[in-house]
């Protein structure tokens, strides 16, 4: 099977093939992919979030700088043959489904335009199947708060967000105790002169004792903020730590039997194909995931599907399967604009795909250490990336500290 993979818009990947998450080191240095936090560390330790036929260096540290993930990266896609295979400069601004002469499965039109020095140009082509491999973390959500319009003073999403030090001096509050939320509080501590971070959940512990923690923000007036028990407090800045929207805007949803959701976008057979057309895989839009792991059995399933290893079930079957999962996890007390957020279920569910196209599933460690990252920062979110875990094999592991086991 031969494959390509294409940029689509500023930062993110459209292919067809295998592991179209990656890119090639020269591609990020030329045309600056950097938005991210300067001085994030990944909240997941190397231990539990490698993909699981590529390791990272065992002599990093667990929790990375982001200069390392993009290294491993890159790495990884040198190793996987992937870069000769990306189109670069080509923005793909359709996808959409054709028939084939024989009137059998879906072949797909896909419609970009190339970037030349000097000039652009349209260009058209045919693909077997398709997989959509843009992630959901670019276009930012903005809650309608009311008078969020009406506000003085500097306002962002964590999006914009890249350090700390031009925030000095003045007063942050943040909207959203996500990880976005948290990593904010924790830097924007050391130099603002107050951080206010403003949400729904339990007290976050091990937050520096300057942070305040109030309720969900209620509205904006002008540059006082009101929380939801009535408290007001001035601003001079206000980030949005409130996420992303799934954005697909070259694909015609109602033309591949898909709709917009609460949870974002449906049916989809395992979190992944419309039923109506089965040679389309949107990879990765589940959320509270183990990510590389989760993209990796994601992206083995499809390739079992093309293949013919794996073989699907009936479309009215599959539409079917859809509806009984989303109403099991709404009798079980979930909310349908959750219903992509999988937590505990992730496990079960690369399971499942594991099963399904006869891939091996996920070592045991992966499972064990993200929980044990996961107790470690409910406890305190300003210490758990000190920890480090040490390998023994597909099911045990240590911690360590340098190089000598602490547990």
């Amino acid at each position: 099977m031969s494959f390509w993979t294409f940029e689509c818009g500023d930062c993110s990947v459209l292919s067809r093939g295998i592991k179209g998450k990656s890119a090639c080191p020269s591609f990020f240095n030329q045309h600056h992919w950097r938005v991210h936090l300067q001085r994030l560390l990944t909240n997941l330790p190397k231990e539990s979030m490698a993909f699981p036929d590529f390791p990272f260096d065992p002599s990093l540290p667990s929790f990375l700088h982001h200069s390392d993930v993009l290294a491993y990266l890159d790495s990884y896609a040198e190793q996987s043959g992937v870069c000769d295979h990306i189109r670069f400069q080509w923005q793909v601004e359709e996808v959409r489904p054709i028939q084939r002469d024989s009137g059998s499965l879906d072949a797909w039109e896909i419609t970009a335009t190339v970037q030349h020095p000097e000039s652009t140009q349209q260009v058209t082509e045919h693909f077997d199947a398709i997989m959509v491999c843009t992630g959901h973390y670019t276009v930012p959500f903005i809650p309608p708060i009311p008078g969020l319009d009406t506000f003085q003073g500097r306002l962002l999403h964590s999006h914009s967000y890249r350090y700390p030090e031009p925030f000095a001096n003045q007063s942050v509050v943040l909207v959203g105790a996500g990880p976005s939320g948290v990593d904010l509080a924790l830097q924007l501590s050391n130099v603002a002169a107050q951080v206010v971070l403003s949400h729904k959940r339990q007290h976050v512990c091990g937050l520096p004792k300057d942070v305040i923690q109030v309720p969900p923000l209620l509205k904006v007036e002008q540059k006082t903020v009101v929380f939801t028990d009535g408290s007001k407090m001035p601003a001079d800045v206000l980030i949005l730590c409130t996420g992303y929207k799934y954005s697909f805007p070259f694909l015609d949803l109602a033309q591949l039997g898909l709709q917009e959701t609460d949870y974002g976008v449906g049916p989809l057979y395992q979190h992944l194909l419309p039923p109506q057309h089965p040679s389309l895989f949107l990879i990765g839009l589940c959320q509270q995931i183990c990510p590389f792991p989760h993209f990796y059995c994601q992206v083995l399933f499809a390739l079992a599907v093309l293949s013919g290893r794996c073989a699907l079930p009936s479309v009215t079957d599959m539409e079917a399967e859809v509806q009984r999962q989303l109403g099991l996890h709404l009798k079980n007390g979930g909310l349908a604009r959750y219903f992509l957020k999988m937590r505990e279920q992730q496990w079960s569910y690369m399971e499942d795909l594991a099963h399904l196209a006869g891939f091996p599933p996920v070592p045991p460690t992966v499972q064990q250490i993200y929980e044990d990252t996961h107790a470690s920062r409910l406890c305190n979110v300003s210490t758990y990336r000190s920890r480090n875990y040490r390998l023994l094999g597909p099911s045990a592991w240590e911690l360590v500290q340098d190089g000598v086991r602490i547990a």
